[in-house]
């Protein structure tokens, strides 16, 4: 039996199908929702997406090889254009008819010699059994809210919610917000109300991380600091050099927060963290969002912060992550793979020596888009499976595991992960192009079109797609 079951028609499942396909496989997708995107798609119950949500990658680092954009496409797509991106996807290579749709995935055990799938539907649960499985049901729908003194009793009149349930900044007009966090959607919220009627705007942060912003010069930030150059570089370079040129990357390009009027970041990069936005420290520079440390404590609607200060608020707002939720896991399956909170323990991201015939997808903490990424995963979950490529040896797999160990919780980067992902599906084009392309790669964002020049499923006209991104995204050279 070639067939394959994949939890979730997200972009993680979506990709993982075509490729499955592409090497024999009978692709069989279930879907808790009534159609594919999965977060994308801001109707899914699951979808922490805003309807006005446009993305924090431009489009060219957004998409998967085999499909481009339609032309009218903005640089940073709206939400609603992804959901309608994948939806075409999945039609362009007949994975729609493959979908089972309302229906969840509530159990998953090891069953003799297959896999045993409880699932529920609008008539109720049915027992089905596989001998593959691909659990892509994303990483970022179990919003993690941290405890804080006070919170339940809070009385302001727009209440608490986790930026994974902001959907209408209408809702905020005319009121006093407080975002607490620090990451993406953190700032992109905080910026929303503030340019969308709210009448005063607050973030509150554990520690101030360093702002990038999404373009400079007209150009995605991608074409700067997510190039191959820079991902071989971190490869090799000491970590404290890397530490100091990014900052003087970031404080070249971004600026430091503390001139904009935020908190001073922490010297180090690496302790100070960063993230982007186009907006935010523009507005904190018009005093239209005012920067706190950590809450302390709640007290009604009035918020006391580390530093003494305090101010009532009518709302709050965490933007500040998730947690894992992988609850359909037998607990045998949950032992084996160490799972946790923040991750679990997978060679390559991917694979389990001890659950053979189960994978997974996109299930880790990224700086960057995740479409690139995925679909090189996906390469090597199929070539793997199909024998376009060898399998990991047992001894190959134990070792990863235990490097997923110690590494775990750490974020990785879009360009550094989508190499690596290549390398391991055998189409990386290094050392096998010309050395002129080879320095129009170096120079420009990773994206997936530049894994299809060599290896498996190399596609005709890629070249000719890389080196017209590269003239349209990439940096300017003046003369």
């Amino acid at each position: 039996m070639n067939q394959v079951a994949i939890i979730g028609a997200g972009p993680g499942g979506l990709v993982a199908a075509r490729f499955l396909k592409s090497q024999g496989f009978s692709p069989v997708l279930f879907e808790a929702h009534s159609n594919v995107g999965g977060q994308w798609d801001h109707t899914n119950p699951m979808s922490g997406v805003w309807p006005q949500m446009r993305t924090n990658t431009a489009r060219m680092v957004t998409r998967f090889s085999d499909l481009d954009h339609p032309e009218h496409v903005s640089l940073f797509p709206r939400n609603t254009e992804i959901a309608a991106y994948l939806r075409t996807y999945a039609e362009a290579f007949g994975l729609l008819d493959g979908i089972h749709f309302s229906t969840r995935l509530v159990g998953l055990e090891r069953s003799d010699d297959a896999w045993k799938l409880v699932l529920e539907t609008e008539e109720g649960r049915r027992e089905t059994h596989f001998n593959r499985v691909v659990i892509a049901t994303g990483a970022y729908n179990r919003p993690d809210i941290p405890v804080v003194q006070g919170l339940e009793e809070f009385a302001g009149s727009a209440g608490v919610i986790h930026a994974f349930s902001y959907k209408d900044p209408e809702l905020y007009r005319g009121k006093r917000v407080l975002i607490a966090g620090g990451n993406i959607s953190a700032l992109e919220i905080a910026s929303d109300l503030a340019m969308l009627g709210a009448d005063r705007v607050a973030t509150a942060m554990r520690r101030q991380r360093y702002v990038m912003p999404k373009l400079i010069a007209g150009t995605p930030v991608e074409s700067y600091g997510f190039t191959r150059a820079a991902a071989l570089r971190q490869e090799r370079e000491d970590p404290e050099v890397l530490a100091r040129e990014t900052r003087n990357f970031v404080l070249q390009y971004g600026g430091n927060p503390a001139w904009f009027g935020a908190p001073e970041p922490h010297e180090d990069v690496r302790v100070a963290g960063t993230t982007g936005s186009q907006n935010f420290l523009n507005l904190v520079a018009e005093d239209r969002i005012s920067c706190f440390p950590w809450i302390d404590r709640i007290e009604g609607r009035r918020v006391v912060f580390t530093d003494g200060r305090a101010e009532d608020f009518d709302g709050i707002i965490f933007g500040t992550g998730y947690r894992l939720n992988l609850p359909f896991l037998s607990s045998d399956l949950r032992e084996t793979l160490e799972v946790g909170e923040k991750g679990l323990t997978l060679a390559e991201q991917t694979f389990h020596p001890d659950t053979p015939g189960l994978a997974f997808m996109g299930l880790y903490a990224q700086i960057g888009p995740y479409l690139p990424v995925l679909e090189q995963q996906a390469r090597f979950l199929a070539y793997s499976w199909g024998g376009a490529i060898a399998s990991m040896s047992e001894g190959e797999a134990y070792a990863a595991c235990e490097a997923s160990r110690r590494n775990r919780g750490g974020d990785l980067y879009q360009h550094v992960q989508s190499i690596r992902f290549a390398r391991l599906a055998q189409c990386d084009p290094e050392g096998r192009i010309d050395p002129e392309l080879a320095d129009l790669l170096s120079r420009n964002a990773v994206t997936a079109l530049s894994f299809r020049l060599v290896g498996p499923d190399a596609l005709a006209g890629a070249e000719a797609q890389v080196r017209a991104g590269a003239a349209r995204y990439g940096r300017k050279i003046l003369t």
